[in-house]
């Protein structure tokens, strides 16, 4: 019996730039197709779908009839930056559910989670972390055997747990939020360009619009990947805009709460979802 998560849709960007990476997106929608009643969006950018040729062919037997459930999304671009902000913020103009899951392609909660964040929603909470803050990050370092045994005996986490650190949790990874409420308080802010620090702003502006913001001391589990350009945001090969987003990360946290407001407002991207 798959736990219900009717009310919930995961929105998830991706780019497929190496074998690991393809194996946790393989693995995560095993897990969440396979093991709930739910929705998931999943937008791929590149110059040619990885999806479609190498993932799609190997999840369709093992989740049958709930591949139904997932839609795929392909944008062609051949721009190294990937534009992570306009991705979710496009999935989430598509939802009709209640909850929405901005979701990592390379993240698995304990069931529980799954359910008590949407629970936690649909009872008031605007923005749901399901995890601690601190040391509440399960760091994975799978391979193939460890994901095909983990799949094949009821996705049971004691499995990944054999080559497990614990390490920081903060803002990133999974939240869970009311739809209305994320449109409400700005969706994602596309003047971030690429990533980071997008996670940090996000968390301190809902708080500061005065949303409800909750959260669940629960471990959040990171199946860990090489690092690609645009997995090292800080490095100098990663991520050119890094300095302009800091700058305006810098000029939002100095705002007051009518400031950020009034930001949020007026910001020209949103004209695009009205």
């Amino acid at each position: 019996m798959k736990v219900d998560l009717k009310d919930t849709t995961f929105i998830i960007p991706v780019k497929i730039e190496s074998h690991d990476r393809m194996r946790n997106v393989i693995t995560i929608l095993c897990f969440l197709l396979d093991n709930f009643d739910t929705k998931v969006i999943l937008k791929e950018v590149d110059t040619d779908s990885v999806f479609k040729k190498e993932v799609l062919p190997q999840i369709e037997g093992y989740v049958e009839d709930s591949i139904k459930n997932l839609t795929h999304i392909f944008e062609q671009s051949d721009d190294p930056v990937f534009y992570r902000m306009r991705y979710l913020n496009e999935m989430l103009a598509m939802c009709d559910t209640k909850v929405v899951a901005n979701y990592d392609c390379d993240v698995l909660l304990p069931t529980s989670s799954y359910l008590m964040s949407q629970e936690m929603v649909l009872n008031g909470c605007d923005l749901v972390y399901p995890y601690g803050q601190g040391e509440w990050q399960k760091q994975i370092f799978a391979d193939d055997e460890m994901v095909s045994d983990f799949l094949s005996n009821d996705c049971d986490f004691k499995i990944l747990e054999s080559k497990m650190n614990l390490y920081d949790a903060q803002f990133g990874h999974v939240q869970f939020f009311d739809r209305d409420s994320y449109i409400k308080g700005g969706m994602e802010n596309e003047n971030f360009r690429g990533s980071s620090p997008e996670d940090k702003e996000r968390f301190y502006r809902f708080k500061k619009l005065g949303y409800d913001v909750c959260r669940l001391d629960d471990y959040v589990y990171h199946l860990e990947h090489s690092r690609g350009r645009n997995s090292w945001p800080a490095s100098v090969q990663g991520n050119p805009y890094m300095s302009e987003n800091f700058a305006l990360w810098e000029k939002l946290e100095k705002m007051s709460d009518e400031e950020i407001k009034n930001y949020y407002t007026n910001q020209p991207y949103l004209s695009k979802y009205n």
